[in-house]
């Protein structure tokens, strides 16, 4: 159906004239900005059908792992029942976390920036700008009061839609500000006002690992630390070049964070910081300045007596290629720890007589799965539950009955502790249909497929007769 559309935009803009493409691009993104506007209706009105009120649980105590109530907006707007989110995830296309983000962002709006949430409404303020602000408001610490986010609503509803993104993070930091500013108390100190900002961190993006064996970092920093940090960098850089690196300045740069932080590691730990001049440390009583833990897997074959490992192989952090030669030159310093672990056959049955998981069991199943196995969702296997798909019978053996669950490669999945609780507790049930694939189906009755390729929808209205 969406190859028949494509053809037929493309055959209606041949005919088009420059002004007449043009307006076709505006109207295609207005109906995208439409469509998101409607989509945080939708989330907004999912909520609204699975307030607290809805949990179906015991009224006199607490069941551990059981659905509770999730807030996941600021103060003012209302919990939703936490299981609820799963579900209008999967018909998305987006993990939980995905889907609780936008179910949170349309309640913030509704409830606590109204101003901002008419505007979206009224097709004035693209969605995604309004979700930013929301973002904010609802994570900033210390929380943000009802009080608080409706200045804020005040202060950037109007100018929304007319600047940048940049400009507009910036407005929304600076109202928050100034109402931490006019209604602290000035006796107090400013810097420890009811709503202050500090922007400062610094994240590692580790769950989007390049092709090329690369991470993005991003940092904000106090002026004077990044000043310092930028000089250090440089004369890194610098240093590099004038021993013969012909790399682009870019990549020594880089290098020389790098550098930089091993330097930390490995040297001002021994420094002796009693006496105004540090000696050189013994560097055989070091630890190890890199101390990564990387999970990579390569295909290898023998030819002759020699192992010969393919080109490109897979990092478990990240789940991306990763190439040899990458992991060569991470070995490659005498100081690195390298351990090898022994092959797992993926495709062999193991079993286990009881229902505790033996290592070799739990690491099969880690690498087999890769991530948890519920659908769209990918957090790593590693950290993840080993469930029994089929419940485990603990009496099965006393009365005299073959087990039903058994801890067993053909009966076993990764399930975060998210998503665990979610199988266990609700009506979410799923089943294997072949090795590391595994059939999902909703409480609704929608039907999933996961596999080590991802999530796709199995549908189940017949496609129509093709002539």
């Amino acid at each position: 159906m969406s190859e028949m559309l494509e053809q037929e935009i493309g055959r209606v803009a041949d005919d088009l004239s420059a002004p007449d493409l043009l307006a076709l691009a505006r109207d295609r993104k207005a109906a995208e900005h439409r469509a998101a506007a409607d989509l945080l209706v939708v989330a907004a009105s999912w909520a609204d059908l699975h307030p607290p009120e809805s949990i179906h649980s015991a009224a006199t105590f607490a069941v551990a792992g059981c659905e509770h109530e999730e807030p996941i907006a600021g103060d003012g707007a209302p919990l939703v029942a936490e299981f609820c989110v799963a579900e209008l995830g999967a018909v998305l296309g987006i993990s939980s976390t995905g889907a609780k983000k936008l179910i949170g962002h349309a309640l913030e709006l509704r409830h606590r920036l109204p101003r901002l949430w008419a505007q979206v409404q009224a097709g004035v303020v693209p969605a995604w700008r309004a979700r930013s602000v929301a973002e904010v408001t609802i994570h900033t610490t210390p929380a943000l009061t009802p009080e608080a986010a409706a200045f804020v609503d005040a202060q950037v509803a109007a100018v929304a839609g007319r600047v940048g993104p940049a400009q507009l993070d910036r407005l929304v930091a600076e109202a928050i500000k100034r109402y931490d500013l006019a209604t602290d108390d000035p006796a107090k100190d400013p810097e420890n006002g009811h709503l202050h900002v500090d922007p400062q961190h610094v994240t590692i993006n580790d769950e989007d690992v390049h092709f090329a064996g690369t991470m993005r970092l991003e940092a904000e920093l106090d002026i004077a630390d990044a000043l310092d940090l930028g000089a250090a960098v440089a004369h890194g850089a610098e240093v590099q070049k004038a021993l013969g690196s012909t790399e682009s300045l870019d990549v020594r740069r880089a290098k020389a964070l790098g550098d930089l932080a091993r330097t930390q590691t490995a040297l001002d730990l021994a420094t002796d910081t009693t006496t105004a001049i540090a000696t050189e440390p013994d560097t055989a009583d070091l630890p190890p300045a890199r101390e990564v833990a990387i999970h990579a897997h390569f295909d290898a074959s023998t030819v002759g007596e020699s192992t010969v490992f393919g080109p490109t192989g897979r990092i478990e952090e990240g789940q991306r290629l990763v190439l040899v030669d990458q992991v060569k030159a991470w070995c490659g310093d005498t100081r690195t720890q390298v351990t090898i672990r022994p092959v797992i056959d993926l495709n062999t049955e193991l079993t286990a007589s009881g229902y505790e998981i033996p290592d070799r069991i739990r690491e099969q199943i880690a690498l087999r799965d890769r991530t948890c196995v519920f659908p769209w969702c990918s957090r790593p296997a590693r950290r993840a539950d080993v469930d029994h798909i089929v419940e485990y019978d603990h009496h099965a053996d006393a009365e005299g009955r073959p087990q039903a669950g058994p801890t067993a490669t053909s009966n076993l999945a990764c399930l975060c502790r998210s998503h665990h609780r979610l199988k266990t507790h609700t009506a979410w049930t799923y089943r294997v249909v072949a090795a590391g694939v595994f059939e999902w189906t909703s409480p609704h009755g929608h039907h999933y497929r996961r596999d080590r390729t991802g999530t796709s929808p199995i549908d189940e209205t017949p496609p129509p007769d093709r002539p």
